[in-house]
């Protein structure tokens, strides 16, 4: 990629005047590598505090909803960070779907932001690349915000789908599931899906950013435009994962130990080269341990 005319221009024009006043000539590969450079910090710092507050939210629902041993058989918890309970038996409120929706979508954002940067900060360094007008950062925050759009659309699925387990009397007070046939099949399900064919549609567009930028028409200056590739690449990103993240239902949707090893299979597959194979290894053992659940309801 050519960097943009008029960055070309300013700099051509500083060379000049330092050169008829004397001084060495400015390097235009290092003016353009300086900006490239300035432009990758502020995406990687500015994830890297998304990411680090969506984890802090969460670790402080789950300090919440550890009861430390307390007996709460008939309750659940509602995940505010307050302390708030509900009789098992009563309906959900629309405050408590509320707060539910929150977490699912916060969980969200903390487990993909780190397997989207790289998507992310190719899109700043082409936008910088091509862009003559107005600043590509800014078009990067609304390609951000389409990402994550399709990700709010499964938190709103995610969260109907745990008030039908919950309505159901298949999870407990920590939001995990008791019963060993959900599990399992939800197991197998899971496991299945890593070997199929739109999975591996979906990693491939995951892991070659600058492949699936080119095949939708590269950069986008217009917010509108920014948002639909966002959210074009958000709805891979869900049809590659969303398996993975139904299974926080079988371990507990707040069970931290949960979360960190399904990010990281996650961040594995969509960001090394071998992700997959890993997935498939992955799938492997996830339909064994549906089998292995399966077997002991039966037995």
């Amino acid at each position: 990629m050519r960097f943009s005319e008029k960055h070309h221009q300013i700099a051509a024009r500083i060379a000049q005047k330092l050169r008829d006043t004397g001084y060495v000539a400015v390097n235009l590969m290092s003016a353009e590598t300086a900006v490239l450079r300035r432009d990758r910090i502020v995406v990687c710092l500015a994830l890297t505090l998304l990411t680090a507050l969506a984890w802090c939210y969460l670790l402080w629902l789950s300090a919440d909803m550890d009861m430390g041993g307390m007996d709460m058989s008939g309750f659940r918890i509602i995940p505010s960070g307050m302390g708030l309970m509900m009789p098992a038996h009563t309906p959900w409120r629309a405050m408590e779907f509320a707060f539910v929706f929150v977490m699912w979508t916060i969980m969200m954002v903390a487990m993909m932001t780190p397997s989207a940067a790289p998507m992310i900060l190719t899109y700043a360094r082409v936008g910088r690349c091509t862009e003559t007008r107005g600043t590509p950062l800014a078009a990067t925050v609304w390609f951000v915000a389409g990402y994550f759009l399709a990700w709010v659309a499964f938190s709103l699925l995610a969260t109907l789908l745990q008030w039908a387990f919950e309505r159901a009397g298949v999870l407990d007070f920590a939001m995990a599931s008791t019963s060993n046939i959900l599990g399992g099949l939800i197991f197998v399900a899971a496991g299945s899906y890593q070997w199929t064919r739109l999975k591996d549609a979906c990693l491939t567009r995951c892991q070659r950013p600058f492949l699936y930028l080119m095949r939708q028409g590269g950069f986008r200056r217009d917010a509108p435009g920014c948002i639909m590739l966002g959210l074009c690449h958000g709805i891979y990103c869900v049809g590659c994962c969303w398996a993975l993240m139904v299974l926080l239902i079988v371990g507990g949707v707040m069970n931290v130990l949960w979360i960190v090893p399904i990010a990281l299979l996650i961040l594995l597959e969509k960001v090394t080269s071998f992700g997959r194979p890993i997935a498939s290894l992955a799938g492997t053992v996830l339909i064994a341990a549906g089998a292995w659940l399966l077997s002991m309801e039966m037995s």
